[in-house]
């Protein structure tokens, strides 16, 4: 009877102590995970995950941070062009973020590779690159937290904007210094200064209706068939599917275009 007792009496302090137990391995294996992801964040900004760290990190609990992930495929026997051109935005969201004085453990950017990630793209149903989601701190991932980079493109203000509508994190892009378009400017204004220097004496063709409505013409050509389009997203001139290797000119999507595709439109409508 007594040890019955004591039985009884070891199985219920066994109990109440199981929660707080597991409670404190939660919070230690939680603080070991922000500590590695951002030991990785502060030697690169963009995380670099195979299948292993996919799901320890990510997919495994617990978890208190998001995760921003591009999924992609670099390797040049893909021959994707459009993923080096988005890995070039990514990367400077992300260096924006590491960068920024807000900077927190709240969000996390990281990128699986096909070709060191094969089986995190087969567990999730993937089957284009690059594609962009979203991981949120709790929960699983909605239709939202997938980036519709057909509408949006992949421009890192566009991404960043997505990022603060999934967290609520605001991510200031920082750009580096461009100088071409200053320098063309300058160039072609040095060209028109020097045309009307030497011709100072005889400006009647800045009265030229001709020379005005060809300017007019050429203006109307270029903002129809897109190009300012392209000047703000920053699409690649065309598309190769790494799995088939077609080129695609013209994009599939009516909210979207490639450089190659303003081309075609140019042409067209030039009047013969």
């Amino acid at each position: 009877m007594f040890g019955n007792v004591l039985l009884l009496l070891f199985l219920f302090i066994n109990i109440y102590n199981d929660p707080a137990d597991a409670q404190k391995k939660k919070e230690t294996l939680l603080s070991e995970k922000l500590t590695q992801m951002m030991e990785w964040t502060s030697k690169r900004s963009v995380i670099r995950m195979n299948g292993d760290k996919f799901r320890r990190f990510v997919k495994a609990p617990p978890r208190n941070y998001s995760v921003v992930i591009m999924f992609t495929a670099l390797q040049p026997q893909r021959q994707c062009g459009v993923c080096k051109q988005a890995d070039e935005e990514f990367q400077m969201l992300a260096n924006s973020w590491r960068y920024s004085s807000a900077f927190t453990n709240k969000v996390f950017f990281a990128c699986v590779d096909f070709d060191e990630g094969s089986d995190v793209f087969q567990m999730l149903g993937m089957n284009s690159a690059p594609t962009f989601l979203h991981f949120p701190s709790k929960g699983k991932p909605r239709k939202s937290d997938t980036y519709e980079l057909q509408v949006r493109g992949f421009a890192a203000e566009q991404l960043a904007r997505w990022v603060a509508d999934r967290t609520d994190v605001q991510i200031r892009v920082i750009r580096p210094p461009n100088y071409a378009g200053p320098l063309l400017l300058g160039f072609l204004l040095a060209v028109i200064g020097g045309l009307a220097y030497l011709r100072r004496h005889n400006l009647e063709f800045l009265f030229n209706k001709n020379v005005w409505a060809f300017s007019a013409l050429c203006f109307v050509l270029i903002m129809t068939s897109g190009q300012m389009w392209n000047h703000i997203r920053g699409p690649p001139y065309a598309h190769k599917n790494p799995s088939t290797g077609q080129v695609s000119y013209i994009h599939g999507s009516s909210q979207a275009q490639f450089v190659a595709e303003t081309h075609i439109i140019l042409l067209f409508s030039i009047p013969l």
